[in-house]
């Protein structure tokens, strides 16, 4: 399996159109990868707040369906990132879409964890409500979103879902570089996966984003890694990786199906 991770940098100064015109070429010329990944809201521009209400579209929306059109036209499975999607009542979510080779939205998920810190995307977006995964030629795909990489009772919904691989658009900001690269081998070693995070770089809003896209292993292997420059970094991998950790150390078996029944005692002075 051929990864192609697309990092890229939002500039204020570049339009939309324009924007999308350059990562479609990025796009093309990731056409041998099996799965190529974009970063969270690279066509707005995730810390371009006042713009989200301008530049959401509903699923059926033109942004998507250019998608679509680059994932069939390049024959990979593609993973656009995320965008500003609007809702029939008008509100607006952060969703991430899945394309198949021909060009079919093959799954989507919408951030549960909006960011609230020095943010304003909690107070525009709508949360999401469920998890779900995909069965493909390299197995089971889901997702979660940039700021979900810190709550690991999500990811562990996502093992129920039956994942064994997440993909995880980000604009995640230098200033805690250390973070990310923390949390996307964490939840790869916890939960048995092969994490697939593709982050933004540039400034955004006066923000350094952080890049460092990267591909970690069920072992905590960073099989890839980029660094802080736009561009494509390339990651082979076999995904058999997954089931082959999980049968070695089933460490997944051991696991409580519920917590609720443990008594949890405060501290004493």
């Amino acid at each position: 399996m051929r990864i192609a991770l697309v990092q890229v940098a939002s500039p204020e100064d570049e339009p939309v159109a324009a924007r999308f015109d350059r990562v479609a070429g990025l796009v093309r010329s990731a056409a041998e990868a099996d799965l190529i990944v974009l970063p969270e809201l690279w066509a707005t521009g995730y810390f371009a707040f006042d713009e989200y209400a301008r530049d959401a579209e509903p699923a059926d929306g033109p942004s998507l369906a250019r998608l679509g059109e680059l994932a069939r036209e390049t024959g990979s499975y593609l993973h656009g990132g995320s965008y500003v999607e609007r809702l029939p009542d008008g509100a607006l979510r952060n969703t991430a879409v899945l394309f198949g080779p021909t060009g079919e939205l093959v799954h989507s998920y919408s951030k549960v964890h909006v960011f609230g810190y020095q943010s304003k995307e909690a107070q525009l977006l709508k949360p999401g409500d469920h998890v779900s995964a995909v069965a493909t030629p390299f197995g089971a795909v889901a997702g979660t979103t940039c700021y979900d990489l810190r709550f690991p009772e999500l990811w562990r919904c996502l093992v129920d879902a039956g994942a064994e691989i997440v993909i995880v658009p980000a604009a995640w900001p230098a200033a805690r570089l250390a973070h990310w690269q923390l949390f996307t081998t964490a939840r790869a070693v916890e939960d048995q996966v092969l994490v697939v995070a593709c982050n933004a770089t540039g400034t955004q809003g006066g923000v350094e984003l952080g890049g460092h896209s990267r591909v970690v292993d069920p072992w905590g292997t960073v099989l890839a890694e980029a660094g802080t420059a736009e561009g494509i970094t390339w990651c082979d991998v076999d995904p058999a990786v997954v089931p082959a950790t999980r049968e070695q150390f089933p460490v997944l078996d051991d696991r409580l199906t519920s917590y609720h029944d443990l008594t949890i005692r405060g501290a004493h002075a």
